[in-house]
C-alpha cells in the first residue's frame, strides 16, 4: 500500500498591513498557503489605522469610500458579501464644495440630481454632464474588466478591443477633456477634483481616469456604519483570519533574509523568521533597503525622477459641540486651484492659500464622538519631503480653522477639546514613507500600469511587491486589486502542493 506525500504547505510573510497587504493575504491563506503579516505598529490597517482619544474614534487616513463594486467584487472572491461584514449608507449630500462665503455647489446622491445643480450653475451643461458621464462610465467599465486586474508585465495588457476605440482617452488630459463639455470654472473644478485621488495635475493624467468621474458621481459616495473607514479594515482582518491569516503586530521588520538570491526569511526585532516567499506591503524604496544593494529591482536615480503623489498635513480633531452648517464631507476650493497644485508638482512648497477637505464622521455615525461632539478630520495636500515643524502644523491650522470659521459660519476654534495632527515625518516615521509621501506615485501616463514598479523582483526569487507604488496605483479600491495580483503571480511561481 502507498500512502501519498504529505503537502508541502509553503510559508509567506507579508510586510505591512494596509489593505493590499491583507487582500494579499487573504487570496493566498484561501489557496492554501500558511500566511503571517508582520506589522511594524501596534494596530493594524496601514494608513487607515485607527485611534481612540477622549471618546473620539479617529479614522487616520483613507475617508472616502468610492468604487462599492470593488469591495463587493473582493468578499464575493470568498463566497461572501459586504452586507455579511458591515453594511453601507449613501451620502446625500455626497459632499459639498466651497468656493467662497455663501457660494457652494452641493453633490447630491445621484446623477440626475447633479444634472439638474449643473443647469443651475451653466445652462446647457446637464445634457453635457450626462455625455460626460456615459463615456466615463464605459472607460470604468473598459477599465474594471480588462485592464485594472493586470499584472503590469507587457504593453499587451493595454492593447484590448476597447482601449483601442478608447485610444484618444490616452492621448489627451483631464484637464481638456472637462473643457470640451463644462465653461464654468466652478464645473470645471468639481469635474477635475476627482483626480486629485491619483495623485496629479488634471493637465498631467491621461482622460481615461475620467473614470473617477463614474466612481464619484456615478457610483456615489458611501459611508461604512458602525465604525467608518476602518470598519472596512477590522472586516478584511475577520475575513483573513477565518481563512487561516496569523497576524502579528509590534513587527518592525529590519531585514530581508536573501541567501544565493533566494528568499529564506526576515528579520523583525533581532529575530529570525523564515519563510519561502516575502510579500511587501511596505513602502517599495524603504523594502529595497532591506535587500542587499545590488539585488534591488531600481537605484536611487530611479525613484528621484519619479512624480510622487502629494504628502498631506492631517488634523484630528474634537469638538465639544455639534456642527449645524457642513456637511459629512466638505471641500474647500475658495483659494487658486492652480496655484496649489503648482506648489505640490511645480515649485514643491508649502502652500501660499491652500485647498482643503474638511470632513465630519460623526454626522453620519454618532459612535465616532461623544454625546453632544463631533469629530472632525482635515487634509490639507502638500508637496512630498517638505520641512515640518510643529510650528508650521500649528501656522496651517490656524489659516485653515479661519476660513472654516469665515465660510461656513460655524464657530469651531474656540471649541476644541482634542487636536492632534499628522504630516510628513509621521508618514516617513509610521510608513517609512519615500520622502513622506501619502498616496505614492502620481499617475501620469508614463507611470501607469507597465511603467509602475514592479510586483516580483529580478533578482531575488519569492520577493514580491504590493500596494500603492505597484499597479493599478494609489487608493484604497487599487490596493485591494493590487493584493489579488500579487497573490495570483505568487500562486503561478510557487503552486503548492
Amino acid at each position: 500500500m502507498t500512502t501519498s506525500p504529505p503537502k508541502m504547505t509553503k510559508k509567506i510573510i507579508i510586510i505591512g498591513s494596509g489593505f493590499s497587504s491583507i487582500s494579499a493575504a487573504t487570496y493566498l491563506a484561501d489557496s492554501g498557503y500558511d500566511v503571517t503579516i508582520f506589522e511594524k505598529n501596534s494596530s493594524f490597517g496601514g494608513r487607515a489605522r485607527n485611534f481612540k482619544a477622549k471618546g473620539f474614534t479617529f479614522d487616520m487616513g483613507p475617508s472616502w469610500y468610492w468604487m462599492p463594486d470593488v469591495f463587493e467584487k473582493y468578499f464575493n472572491d470568498f463566497n461572501k458579501s459586504v452586507s455579511d461584514y458591515y453594511n453601507l449608507k449613501k451620502l446625500d449630500p455626497a459632499y459639498r464644495v466651497y468656493f467662497g462665503k455663501n457660494d457652494f455647489i452641493e453633490i447630491e446622491d445621484n446623477l440626475e440630481k447633479i444634472s439638474k445643480t449643473f443647469e443651475k450653475v451653466e445652462k446647457g451643461s446637464s445634457k453635457n454632464l450626462l455625455k460626460f458621464m456615459t463615456e466615463a462610465k464605459n472607460n470604468y467599465s473598459v477599465a474594471m474588466e480588462k485592464v485594472v486586474y493586470k499584472p503590469g508585465k507587457s504593453i499587451l495588457e493595454l492593447v484590448t478591443p476597447g482601449t483601442i476605440k478608447r485610444l484618444r482617452y490616452f492621448t489627451t488630459n483631464i484637464k481638456s477633456e472637462v473643457s470640451r463639455y463644462f465653461k464654468d470654472k466652478k464645473l470645471r473644478q468639481i469635474m477635475e477634483f476627482p483626480v486629485l485621488f491619483l495623485g496629479a495635475k488634471p493637465e498631467n493624467t491621461p482622460a481615461f481616469y475620467n473614470i473617477m468621474n463614474h466612481a464619484d458621481l456615478g457610483l456615489g459616495t458611501w459611508f461604512p456604519e458602525k465604525g467608518g473607514m476602518h470598519k472596512v479594515v477590522e472586516s478584511m482582518i475577520k475575513l483573513a483570519k477565518e481563512k487561516g491569516v496569523k497576524f502579528k503586530s509590534d513587527q518592525n521588520v529590519d531585514k530581508i533574509i536573501v541567501r544565493n538570491k533566494i528568499i529564506k526569511g526576515v528579520i523583525s526585532n533581532g529575530v529570525e523568521f523564515y519563510s519561502d516567499i516575502v510579500i511587501s506591503g511596505a513602502d517599495y524604496h524603504h523594502t529595497e533597503t532591506l535587500i542587499p544593494y545590488n539585488l534591488k529591482n531600481y537605484n536611487e536615480s530611479f525613484w528621484e525622477k519619479k512624480v510622487f503623489a502629494p504628502s498631506s498635513l492631517l488634523f484630528y480633531i474634537g469638538l465639544d459641540r455639534k456642527i449645524n452648517n457642513l456637511t459629512h464631507h466638505n471641500l474647500f476650493f475658495d483659494v487658486d486651484f492652480n496655484k496649489h497644485a503648482s506648489e505640490i508638482y511645480d515649485d514643491p512648497k508649502w502652500p501660499e492659500s491652500p485647498l482643503f477637505y474638511l470632513n465630519f464622521p460623526s454626522l453620519s455615525d454618532k459612535s465616532m464622538a461623544p454625546d453632544g461632539c463631533e469629530n472632525c478630520f482635515i487634509l490639507i495636500p502638500i508637496a512630498p519631503d517638505l520641512e515640518d515643524t510643529e510650528e508650521i502644523r500649528r501656522e496651517y491650522l490656524n489659516i485653515v480653522l479661519k476660513r472654516i470659521e469665515d465660510i461656513s459660519g460655524e464657530k469651531i476654534v474656540d471649541n476644541i477639546i482634542y487636536q492632534k495632527s499628522f504630516c510628513v515625518k509621521d508618514f516617513i516615521n509610521d510608513y517609512n514613507s519615500y520622502k513622506g509621501n501619502a498616496y505614492g506615485l502620481a499617475n501620469t501616463l508614463f507611470q501607469t500600469s507597465i511603467f509602475k514598479p514592479k510586483t516580483k523582483s529580478k533578482r531575488i526569487r519569492g520577493l514580491y511587491f504590493t500596494g500603492q507604488l505597484t499597479v493599478p496605483g494609489p487608493g484604497v479600491p487599487p490596493s485591494l486589486i493590487s493584493g489579488k495580483i500579487v497573490s495570483s503571480e505568487v500562486i503561478k511561481d510557487y503552486p503548492n502542493q
